[in-house]
């Protein structure tokens, strides 16, 4: 079928077919809004999604993709919209773009058998929120970006943040995911109960749950998941170190990890912390003040948090040294206290210095702020990359990085690019290090779709910047090469990660053998995992 004809067929019958279906409310030809879903923090697609479609429920999501499918168009989901690897975005000008926001029904809370089911388009606050009043959460519960990011979005491409130094990504909270093919059919994994809608128990045989983790949407679409409860730890406490070196720093972080003592850990270097401190203001701080006071379970308690965080100022973090910041829980206040004294101890053999928990304070009372920081303090470009690296090989792979980005400096300076970076762990053996870059490069309609309207006003609109673009990509490209080095994994692969390349010619055919069952013609998301565009 020709494009012209592809096109024609969009705006008669399959037009009809999905407004049927799903309401003609919620399918979407406004161009705007057509180029919106056709572009990610990162990308502009030189293609334009041809319709965007919103399905209210499984069914429903089934028979969209049934008849989009037999139409030979292309189907990209598309979650909160908060990619930078271009895995959402349209190959082709035949590509129906899935907004599965409105599936975002919490279906099941089921305290005695300790699950939760709950529709893809559910953002993370909101099981968050949800739990919360119960005395329960989800062991993995959320990315940073859990106010907008949403549940299938973060399991096509996996999560690091809260709860992932103890209980790992997003995925391996999972207990059993519903998703539907390319032909409309609807998979469903995971011991389910004798009616079969009652998952609470993954692993039945092989995991066929795994196979859609970090699928970047590939392999099927998915419509709901069941997670793993647990009971809200009663105990918290948190502490921040200061290390002369990212190296060391990565050492001492290392050690943590293996120690498993905390429940999070983020780290920042010179250039972040300073991009920070830019960012926030005194309405951030007085909101944040108000949510470290807030969570504390006395008055007395409220008002000494207050004291400290007030003290502390913004001057606790020597400019040229790197912070870490860690979260310890539990069920009794002595195990949190032994973590506590063994962050100390290791922070210390370490040369760290301990300084004011202010940070870790804020990120564990203010979990999901709004994303704003998807653009510089002045409005400039921000985008990430990065890589999962052994314990092992975590401050080895920062020198490489950092060597690079010093012999950068000048490019960097003359075109006005910044540099930072991040550091987390997961589970016991592994560090996530995102180096991150700001050019001043403007702001476009993905970020004014996200970034609060009040905040945006106060930013320039930089316009653009096509060589500090350039070298931003170009600095990108050699970070995934230092990264591929070292034998790395990644998050959301999208279309900007090799992947392919990384596997072995077993594990391909496999992969090959799955996507023709699923999708056999090709049609979820094209060009993502390496697969054919």
């Amino acid at each position: 079928m020709t494009l012209e004809a592809t096109l024609t067929a969009c705006s008669t019958d399959l037009r009809a077919q999905l407004a049927a279906i799903v309401g003609d409310e919620h399918l979407t030809e406004d161009l705007a809004a057509r180029k919106l879903f056709s572009e990610d923090i990162w990308s502009t697609s030189p293609h334009t999604v041809m319709l965007i479609v919103a399905p209210a429920n499984t069914a429903q999501l089934a028979a969209v993709v049934k008849a989009a499918a037999e139409a030979g168009v292309d189907i990209a989901p598309r979650g909160a919209g908060m990619s930078y690897t271009s895995g959402y975005i349209p190959s082709t000008d035949t590509t129906i773009s899935l907004d599965m926001r409105r599936m975002n029904r919490i279906l099941n809370v089921r305290p005695d058998d300790m699950t939760i089911t709950v529709e893809a388009g559910t953002s993370w606050k909101a099981i968050e929120d949800t739990l919360a009043p119960m005395g329960l959460r989800l062991p993995f519960w959320g990315p940073m970006s859990g106010i907008w990011s949403t549940i299938g979005g973060g399991l096509s491409n996996l999560n690091a943040m809260f709860g992932c130094g103890h209980y790992g990504t997003s995925s391996e909270s999972v207990v059993a995911i519903t998703v539907v093919l390319a032909d409309g059919s609807v998979l469903k994994t995971g011991a389910r109960g004798a009616d079969g809608e009652t998952p609470f128990y993954r692993h039945f045989g092989p995991d066929l749950a795994g196979l859609f983790m970090g699928d970047s949407g590939t392999l099927g679409i998915k419509a709901e998941i069941t997670f793993r409860m647990m009971r809200r730890p009663q105990f918290e406490d948190s502490a921040s170190f200061s290390f002369k070196t990212g190296p060391i720093m990565l050492e001492a972080l290392a050690e943590m990890a293996r120690a498993g003592i905390a429940a999070e850990t983020c780290g920042f270097d010179p250039g972040l912390t300073k991009v920070r401190m830019r960012r926030m203001g005194m309405t951030n701080d007085v909101k944040a003040l108000g949510a470290v006071m807030a969570k504390e379970k006395s008055v007395f308690g409220a008002l000494k948090a207050g004291l400290k965080i007030a003290t502390a100022g913004r001057s606790f973090i020597e400019e040229e040294e790197y912070p870490l910041h860690i979260t310890a829980e539990g069920r009794c206040r002595e195990a949190v206290a032994a973590d506590m004294a063994t962050a100390r101890e290791i922070a210390a053999r370490y040369d760290g210095v301990e300084i004011a928990n202010t940070i870790a304070k804020v990120i564990r009372a203010m979990p999901f702020p709004p994303p704003n920081s998807i653009l510089g303090p002045e409005g400039e470009s921000w985008i990430p990359v990065h890589g999962q690296v052994s314990l092992s090989n975590a401050p080895k792979m920062f020198a490489d990085i950092r060597a690079y980005f010093d012999e950068m400096q000048g490019t960097f300076d003359r075109l006005g690019i910044h540099t930072g970076f991040l550091f987390s762990t997961l589970h016991n053996n592994a560090v996530v290090m995102e180096p991150v870059f700001f050019w001043p490069q403007g702001y476009r309609p993905i970020h004014e779709s996200m970034v609060e309207p009040e905040h945006l006003a106060r930013l320039k609109q930089l316009g653009e910047a096509p060589e500090a673009t350039q070298v931003v990509h170009e600095a990108r490209e050699k970070v995934k090469r230092i990264c591929e080095s070292y034998g790395c994994a990644h998050f959301q692969i999208g279309r900007a990660y090799k992947y392919r390349e990384s596997r072995d010619e077993a594990f391909l055919r496999v992969l090959d053998a799955v996507k023709a069952v699923v999708d056999p013609k090709g049609q979820f998301n094209p060009g993502c995992l390496g697969f054919e565009q």
